[in-house]
């Protein structure tokens, strides 16, 4: 599988404009995916899906995803369906980035649903069998769950292309969940999950994978990358849950390890603010550098 790379930006209220002038920036300098952070609970974020609509519709090739869809506070039912229409508008530029909801108080003071443990990964379960039965025209959606059930409505809209769900989560049940039934990881920021622990994190999603007769090669694995790009080297060694400072040939460097010693193929850079330039360097600077280390130039 060939490499991908992509950039993750918040949608700040008061930054709309250069929220789009990010996205534009990467469709333009040739990257393959903009995520849009998800937390519906932060006074200063505008609504994620209505930001990827305005960031679809400035862009002609990149794809868009959540980066990761709060659950508890999204239907999956409506999800699905906004999922649909986003693709079709776009020609099958979405994907589906899906989580449990990272701040649990957020998710209640907004009235969200208490849940922890077995209770939001069995939500994130019926979640995606729900939103892969609604893809699918002409057929009954009936999924009885103990956390969501639909009854009785129709499938459909297909989207445009088979859009990919890919589950956000650290804990060793998240990660089996994954290995079943999702089609990528969104790995955490390394201050959440330090890089000496995503190899591990992703051999338990290949294990699982094996066991229930997937090939582990079909999931995407998409590390997240904070930092800046600099013009010279400011911390030659990186590592744990340090961000990246370094020149772009120390990111290229990073991007190869990751790819052959910890299993991950898709790499989403967080740039620090609205930096537009910053988009650029990765793209024009990093990205070149690391298909060569990975042998795809």
């Amino acid at each position: 599988m060939k490499a991908r790379f992509g950039i993750s930006i918040p949608p700040v209220a008061a930054a709309l404009p250069d929220v789009i002038d990010m996205a534009v920036a990467a469709d333009a300098d040739g990257l393959d995916l903009v995520a849009i952070q998800d937390h519906p609970y932060n006074a200063q974020f505008g609504d994620t899906f209505a930001v990827i609509g305005a960031c679809l519709a400035a862009t002609e090739r990149v794809s868009l995803y959540p980066g990761v869809a709060n659950l508890p506070l999204r239907t999956p039912a409506m999800i699905a369906k906004q999922a649909a229409t986003f693709d079709l508008l776009s020609g099958g530029r979405f994907e589906l980035g899906l989580g449990s909801g990272a701040f649990e108080s957020g998710v209640i003071a907004m009235g969200g649903p208490v849940r922890k443990g077995r209770a939001a990964l069995m939500a994130l379960a019926e979640g995606i069998a729900i939103i892969r039965a609604e893809w699918r025209p002409g057929q009954l959606v009936s999924v009885v769950g103990t956390e969501y059930t639909v009854q009785g409505i129709e499938g459909g809209p297909a989207p445009a292309h088979d859009i990919a769900i890919w589950l956000g989560g650290m804990g060793p049940h998240a990660l089996d969940l994954i290995g079943s039934a999702a089609d990528g990881w969104v790995a955490p920021l390394p201050n959440w999950m330090p890089w000496e622990q995503w190899p591990d994190a992703n051999a338990r999603i290949d294990a699982v994978a094996r066991s229930v007769g997937r090939d582990p090669r079909t999931i995407t694995r998409l590390a997240a990358l904070p930092g800046v790009v600099s013009d010279r080297p400011l911390h030659p060694n990186p590592h744990g849950s340090d961000p990246i400072h370094g020149s772009p040939e120390e990111w290229a460097e990073i991007i190869f390890g990751l790819a052959r010693n910890a299993g991950f193929d898709t790499f989403i850079y967080w740039p620090p603010g609205f930096d537009v330039d910053q988009v650029q360097r990765f793209a024009r600077q990093v990205v070149p550098i690391a298909r060569n280390l990975l042998g795809e130039d």
